[in-house]
């Protein structure tokens, strides 16, 4: 049996009572490596860089780009959100109103609606994008205005080489401001993506939604 597989197998596994959506990552793949994942079962595939996502969807048969969610969870620079808009079916990484605005104008110009996470950066990174916690609010209140952009929750990367017990922390944190939003503006956000390789048990067990999973899948 693939190795892939048997990695895949084995985490779906043990995660089954949390039951999330495992995005595999495969900004270090190409179109024909994709194919192969898709044919294992694999069926949600998340890419950190837009110009080299795109060219490899666009050599992908129809059926996959049709039966697959294409996630994109990389920093998405305002200069080329408009090729992201339409192309994935959730943007992970909305860091900025700004960012946001120019996603709704693109996919109101496309005639759909674009759906959205807000990334925040709790652990207050200099090196990472994402809003404060404290600006989430407001931020939110902004894109809730915009008509061809769905809110469906929250995005985080977490610290490398940080202590457990400031994972749980953090992740507490972020599925707590998950709820806030939820009861402050009325909304449904079924979607909370923070886990990686090193760290998603601990996400899983703080509220996680979906994690993303390169090296402990591709191993």
């Amino acid at each position: 049996m693939d190795k892939v597989l048997l990695n895949y197998q084995k985490i779906k596994a043990q995660i089954a009572p949390y039951n999330p959506t495992i995005v595999a990552v495969t900004k270090y793949f190409d179109e024909k490596q994709i194919i192969k994942y898709y044919e294992l079962g694999l069926r949600n595939f998340g890419e950190n860089r837009i110009k080299d996502a795109i060219e490899k969807m666009e050599k992908l048969p129809e059926e996959i780009i049709k039966s697959s969610r294409f996630h994109f969870i990389g920093h998405l620079q305002t200069n080329k959100a408009k090729l992201a808009t339409g192309k994935f079916d959730l943007i992970h990484s909305v860091d900025s109103v700004k960012l946001a605005e120019i996603i709704n104008e693109s996919a109101k110009d496309k005639g759909i609606i674009q759906k959205i996470l807000i990334q925040i950066n709790n652990a207050r990174e200099i090196q990472k994008s994402g809003f404060m916690p404290e600006e989430v609010h407001n931020a939110v209140r902004e894109i809730l205005e915009m008509k061809s952009v769905k809110l469906c929750g929250v995005m985080n990367i977490a610290p490398l080489n940080c202590e457990e017990e400031k994972l749980h922390k953090l992740f507490r944190n972020i599925k707590q401001i998950n709820d806030d939003l939820q009861s402050e503006f009325r909304l449904e956000l079924n979607y909370i993506s923070m886990g990686m390789s090193n760290d998603y048990k601990i996400a899983l067990s703080e509220g996680a939604t979906i994690i993303r999973l390169g090296r402990i899948l591709f191993k």
